[in-house]
């Protein structure tokens, strides 16, 4: 089996509208289980929030989230971004990526020409989540 490393957002209860939201910025496969249905209610008021959502897209990216049940702290934190970066052929995906990102959310840095001569550009959507976007500059082809 191969390993995998994926990003796993927590929120307080607002996962279902993230992960939602994410569906429709990168399709897939959507699935989300609740604390209810997976016979872990401690709290009524968590019964239909989320235990697990997980989003498969076409193009292999797997995000995960969760909410935070009211038994448990916790705290925000700036600290994590994401990050999508593809070549020329990506660059129409990346970039409807970017705008549908921004939807509802705060551009920090437009989708532009970046010092290292890639196209880059940075926005923090509407759950609160920054995401760094980089379509890697088309190298010029050797001379002969």
């Amino acid at each position: 089996m191969t390993s995998r490393l994926n990003p796993y957002l927590g929120f307080r209860d607002d996962a279902r509208q993230a992960l939602e939201f994410y569906h429709s910025v990168f399709g897939g496969d959507l699935r989300i289980g609740t604390f209810a249905e997976m016979g872990a209610v401690q709290d009524p008021a968590d019964a239909d929030k989320v235990m697990h959502g997980q989003l498969e897209t076409t193009r292999g990216y797997v995000l995960m989230a969760s909410d935070t049940p009211a038994s448990m702290s916790r705290s925000e934190t700036n600290n994590i971004s994401m990050s999508l970066s593809g070549d020329a052929d990506d660059a129409d995906d990346l970039r409807g990526y970017f705008a549908a990102l921004s939807d509802g959310g705060q551009v920090l840095e437009p989708l532009t020409r970046a010092p290292w001569g890639d196209e880059f550009g940075m926005v923090t959507d509407r759950f609160g989540v920054t995401w760094l976007v980089n379509v890697t500059a088309t190298q010029p082809a050797p001379s002969a």
